[in-house]
This record gives structure tokens, C-alpha cells and sequence, in this order.
């Protein structure tokens, strides 16, 4: 009618559980599907895992032998944990492998100079064994914090508001990890980022029919073609007479890892020896550990909305907690030179395939621990050149920022005091490690430059960490900012979390988190 009023514009309403996903995470899908979701889970897991032990090893005084063991190892103890965790922690489809955390207060342990036996493997043994000790001390903080429920209590206080900084940072954040490494190879890199954009956003375009095939097995037919012209580019002569930097970054043939890796073996406790024992380096790695602890919690949040999950109840938090550093104490067990904590980048895969099934991630799982015993065919995938995985990271870490975004639905975003909040701890998240990092690049140490070196980690690893400084920062303001206020609640977003403080306030809280084989009679969540 012509003489009719144009309709109002309307808002988005907001969604407690993310829309459009098409297997949540109590729906598995089809068995052949899952086995191919999880085995893209496991590749996706294998850059960290690979990169880690690559950088650090070498400078313990290991070789080729040393490095592929400790790469088998670290996919094995992730294996377990990823079980541990979906099976009795948050029962979230939440992947735990290695974390870049724990490498500052590595290095320190490395760099101490407290061994210096002229034998290398020897020197990496004693090494080994002293990061060990530190893991093992460093696994009770947050034993204690998960399963005390400490951790509960504090998580208790997390608003939509708070949770948009930490969530955001712990994927933005990591942007040092994306582009800077697609470029150490540009002539893959930049073929494999185009690719996965392309198969997972414009596809939809041109295929009609079988679409979600190249979506959701992006990962797979990309670094399938892309390892393989990669492989073309080396043999064909094209790397030959480059730095050492370039080959290493390029090259597909890194043939000491494939050689030096056993055909099968099985890792074990203790198989570095006994762990040694150092207050101050027990107390730095503490420290990190309870960074690393803010972090999972960022990421945990992230992999609850990707798995079209309800928010995660603080009881079921803190017990993934628990779990995690049950996890860490199986790092410290086995050896693997580093901490263990939700990978960043299989949550950003989940947002990718739209799939948040907690049966496929354990499934990667399976993965994980079978071509970690089966150690040549391991070592081959690990052969993918890193300039690959830095594409994906590009993505992947890019969703899981945008998740964080995501809380602001239940904010109010025309409140100055939202701005404020969000506005400056998003901007001292980047900045403060920023400056951290800059003056650590400069002059060899940290801005906090003591003759304690266990003091000076205690104080420069936190506060190089993105997603640490922002959700601190944004926790704290948005809990003594006017926190009484009524309008201020809403304008926070506390009222839409209300009903998942509690585990039985919500009857899906049941459906997603309980714990199996009727566990919750003799361990029940509040």
C-alpha cells in the first residue's frame, strides 16, 4: 500500500547457543564423516606440536633422534588429554596439546647454565628432567584452583562484558603466529591462505551441490594440494643453495625427523630419567602455569559457543580446570618440554566446519596416539612445512577472536561504561606486551631484570601474555566500575548468565556437561 508505514528495523535477538551449526555437541555425525573431522583435527594439532619441540629441543642439545621423540611424546600425552578432558573435565570437544605459554619459562630453565656437561645428549637429559620437576610442582595450581573449587568462585564473576576481551585476545592475539609466518615461505603460504578462503567462502557460489563437502574437509583438500606442490618445489631443485632459514621453512624433506624417529614406540613416565627439582624455577613456571590457566578459560568460552553449547556453568569450568592440570602433570611426567592447554586452533576449527561434536574430537584423539606410537608415519604428516599451518592460523585464530566479539550481543553497547571497559583493556592487552616483548627482542631479557631469574619470569611471562593482561584488566574494572547498579547489570550482561551460575538452573547444562557412567551421583557439579 502505498500510503503505508516502512517497518522499523529490528535488532538481532541474542542466542545463548549459536545458530547454524550443523552437528552441536552431543550430535555426532556419521561415522565416516567423524573419522575424516577427526583425522583433519589431528593435522590441524600438528603444527604446534611440531614447532614447539623443533625450537627448543636443539638448544637443550638434542638432535634429530631427541626431537622426534619428544614430538612423539608430546602427541601422546595430547592424545590422553584431549580423552581426559572430554570424557571427565568439561566435557567439552576441546583439544589439549602443547602451549607456547610454558616456552618463556622453558627457555629460562635452558638458559640457566646450571648444566654444562660437554656431552650434548647428556646436557639435554639433565634439561629435560629440570623442566620436568618444574611442570610436575607447577600441575598442583591448578589442580588445587580446578578441583578446590577455587576457580568456580572467581569464574563466578565473569559477565558477557569481562568474557569479550579475554575470549577476543586469546585468538587476535596470537596474531605473530599467522601472517608473519606465512611469509617465511611466501610461495606456499600465500597459496594455502588463499585456498582455504576460497573453499570455505566462495565455493558456495560456484557448487551448489556437495558444497559442505569442500567446507567441512577444507583443511584436508588444501594441505593435500598444497604439501604436494610444496613437495614439486623441492625436488624440484627450487631451495637448493637458500638460507637455512628458507630451507627449513620450505622444504618438504626434512628427512632428519623422519629418520630419526623409532618405527614404534611407545612413550613412558620417566623415560628422560628421574625429574629434578629448583624452588625458583618450580615457583616462575607456577606462574605460567596460572597464565596459561587464564588463557584456557578464554578458550574453553570460545569452544562452548563453537560447539553450540549453553555457557559453561562455573562448577563445569572449574572441573575442566582440574583436569587440565592433571594434564600438565602428565607433561611433566613424560617429558614433553611444555605445558598443556586448550589448542587455540582446533577451536577455530570447530567454528570452520560448524562442526562442535565432542565424539569427533576424541576421535582426533585416537589419532594423536596411534601415529605417536607408530613414529615414522607420524614424522612423514610432520614434514608439512610450517608456512601451511601459519595459513590455517590465520583463519582459525581470526574465529576464535570473533567468537569473543560475539558476547557483545548481550551487552549495552551505547553505555560509555562498556566502552570505557571494553575500549581500554582491549587496547592495554595489546599494548602492555607489546612493550614486554619489544624491550625483551632489544636487549636479550625482560623490562624486570633481577639477579633472581625465577623473580623476573614471575613477573615477565604474565605480562606478555595478550589474553592475560585483557581479561584481567576487564574483570577487574567491570566488578568495581558502579557494579551495583541495576541498569548497570543489564548493561553488563550478568542477567543473561544468571541461569547458568548454577549447574541445575538449566536443564541443558544436564544434556551437555554431565559427566558419563552416572559420575555426577558421586561427583555432582553445583
Amino acid at each position: 500500500m502505498a500510503g503505508a508505514k516502512a517497518e522499523e528495523p529490528t535488532a538481532h535477538p541474542p542466542k545463548d547457543q549459536l545458530p547454524n551449526v550443523s552437528y552441536c555437541i552431543t550430535s555426532p555425525p556419521p561415522w565416516p564423516e567423524a573419522i575424516l573431522l577427526g583425522f583433519q583435527h589431528y593435522l590441524v594439532m600438528l603444527g604446534t606440536t611440531v614447532l614447539i619441540p623443533t625450537a627448543l629441543v636443539p638448544q637443550m642439545g638434542g638432535g634429530n633422534e631427541e626431537k622426534a621423540k619428544v614430538i612423539q611424546t608430546l602427541l601422546f600425552v595430547a592424545g590422553l588429554n584431549t580423552l581426559l578432558q572430554t570424557i571427565f573435565g568439561t566435557r567439552l570437544p576441546a583439544v589439549m596439546g602443547g602451549s607456547y605459554t610454558f616456552v618463556a619459562a622453558t627457555i629460562s630453565i635452558i638458559l640457566s647454565n646450571r648444566f654444562n656437561d660437554p656431552d650434548p645428549r647428556a646436557n639435554f637429559k639433565k634439561t629435560m628432567r629440570a623442566i620436568q620437576g618444574a611442570l610436575i610442582v607447577a600441575s598442583t595450581l591448578q589442580i588445587v584452583l580446578g578441583f578446590s573449587g577455587l576457580w568456580r568462585n572467581v569464574t563466578r564473576f565473569l559477565t558477557p562484558l569481562s568474557a569479550v576481551p579475554l575470549v577476543a585476545l586469546v585468538g587476535f592475539g596470537l596474531y605473530e603466529l599467522g601472517f608473519p609466518g606465512v611469509a617465511k615461505c611466501i610461495e606456499i603460504g600465500l597459496p594455502q591462505l588463499v585456498l582455504i578462503v576460497f573453499l570455505t567462502q566462495y565455493v558456495y557460489h560456484v557448487i551448489h551441490r556437495g558444497r559442505h563437502v569442500f567446507e567441512r574437509f577444507a583443511v584436508i583438500f588444501t594441505v593435500v594440494i598444497v604439501w604436494i606442490y610444496a613437495h614439486l618445489l623441492t625436488v624440484g631443485g627450487a631451495y637448493n643453495g637458500k638460507p637455512q632459514r628458507t630451507q627449513a621453512s620450505c622444504r618438504t624433506d626434512r628427512a632428519g625427523l623422519i629418520d630419526g624417529a623409532p618405527w614404534i614406540r611407545v612413550p613412558y613416565p620417566f623415560q628422560w630419567g628421574a625429574p629434578s627439582f629448583d624452588a625458583g624455577e618450580a615457583f616462575a613456571m607456577m606462574a605460567t602455569s596460572f597464565v596459561a590457566l587464564v588463557e584456557s578459560t578464554g578458550a574453553f568460552i570460545a569452544v562452548s559457543r563453537y560447539a553450540s553449547a549453553t555457557p559453561l556453568p562455573p562448577s563445569v569450568l572449574s572441573r575442566g580446570v582440574g583436569w587440565q592440570g592433571l594434564g600438565i602433570l602428565l607433561s611433566g611426567l613424560f617429558g614433553t618440554v611444555t605445558g598443556t592447554s586448550v589448542s587455540v586452533e582446533n577451536a577455530g576449527l570447530l567454528a570452520l566446519t560448524r562442526v562442535g561434536s565432542r565424539r569427533v574430537v576424541q576421535i582426533s584423539a585416537g589419532f594423536m596416539i596411534f601415529f605417536s606410537i607408530l613414529g615414522k608415519f607420524g614424522a612423514v604428516f610432520a614434514s608439512i612445512p610450517p608456512p601451511i599451518f601459519a595459513a590455517l592460523y590465520c583463519v582459525f585464530f581470526g574465529y576464535v577472536g570473533a567468537g569473543g566479539l560475539s558476547f557483545l550481543q548481550f551487552c549495552q553497547l551505547n553505555s560509555f561504561r562498556t566502552k570505557f571497559i571494553l575500549g581500554f583493556s582491549i587496547f592495554l592487552g595489546l599494548s602492555i606486551p607489546q612493550y614486554f616483548n619489544e624491550y625483551t627482542a632489544i636487549k636479550g631479557y625482560g623490562p624486570v631484570h633481577t639477579g633472581g631469574r625465577w623473580f623476573n619470569d614471575i613477573i615477565n611471562v604474565p605480562f606478555s601474555s595478550k589474553a592475560f593482561v585483557a581479561g584481567l584488566l576487564a574483570y577487574f574494572l567491570d566488578n568495581t566500575i558502579h557494579k551495583r547498579d541495576a541498569s548497570i547489570r543489564k548493561d553488563r550482561g550478568k542477567h543473561w548468565w544468571d541461569k547458568f551460575r548454577s549447574f541445575k538452573t538449566d536443564p541443558r547444562s544436564e544434556e551437555f556437561y554431565s559427566l558419563p557412567y552416572n559420575l555426577d551421583k558421586y561427583f555432582p557439579s553445583v
